[in-house]
């Protein structure tokens, strides 16, 4: 009698556990969803690098600044003879000759080169070696003038004054010169003849010099008459050579 009581509560409950594994069973099954990927990380920024030098010309012996700066470097390094620097900074350069200078940066992006120029000026040319100053001899034998005579005569003629105006200049600007005036004939005549008129010349030539302001005590004067001519043809070019009132230093 229980078991028969209970008979149709347990149909009852069969009945619907059957219809509940039913309905469960025609449920589709969620979709697996795909893996979650992470995005790549950005490449490593490139290094960036700027150098400049202040002034870009120099003497030799003097300095000039270069100047630095960078991005995204872990090592800096500037060639030649620098080494190896800080992100940014500057140091003072003194090179021997024109230089350019490089900085290289490099970091994990990769690497950045850039440069700058010191140039030395060119030394100026060595001064042009002085002239060496000419001895009193030279100039004297570049200013001063002889004064020649025509055909047995003694007066000073236009040239002459010309000649001898020069050779005053020359001894009013050399006080310490004494010269001796020597008095030149041609071969024509005697010996005894030409000798005093070699005197006349030499004479008349330093009193001309005294006129133009020469002292007398510094003229001296002697004849040679035709004894020392200058030119030995016989002819009158070579005879006008040899009238003359001719200067010496002396000694």
């Amino acid at each position: 009698m229980k078991d028969a009581s209970y008979r149709p509560y347990r149909a009852v409950l069969l009945t619907a556990c059957m219809a509940l594994a039913l309905v469960a069973g025609c449920k589709k099954p969620p979709k697996a969803q795909p893996p979650v990927v992470a995005p790549p990380a950005p490449p490593p920024a490139a290094p960036t690098v700027t150098l400049q030098a202040a002034p870009t010309t120099i003497n030799k012996g003097d300095t000039a600044t270069l100047t630095w700066s960078s991005t995204n470097a872990t090592q800096l390094s500037i060639s030649p003879e620098v080494g190896t620097v800080s992100p940014e900074g500057s140091t003072k350069v003194s090179p021997s000759d024109s230089t350019t200078y490089v900085i290289t940066a490099t970091g994990p992006g990769g690497s950045a080169d850039a440069s700058a120029r010191v140039t030395l000026s060119a030394p100026p040319p060595p001064p042009a070696p002085e002239a060496p100053k000419p001895s009193l001899e030279e100039i004297f034998a570049r200013e001063v003038r002889d004064a020649y005579f025509d055909y047995d005569r003694a007066e000073i003629r236009a040239d002459a004054r010309e000649a001898l105006g020069k050779t005053a200049d020359f001894l009013k600007n050399y006080p310490q010169v004494k010269v001796t005036v020597e008095g030149h004939c041609d071969e024509r005549g005697s010996t005894e003849y030409n000798l005093a008129l070699g005197d006349r010349r030499a004479s008349a030539a330093k009193q001309y010099l005294v006129t133009l302001g020469v002292s007398a005590d510094r003229l001296g004067t002697v004849s040679f008459g035709k004894e020392k001519p200058f030119c030995n043809e016989h002819a009158e070019p070579c005879w006008q050579q040899n009238r003359r009132g001719h200067f010496v230093m002396a000694r």
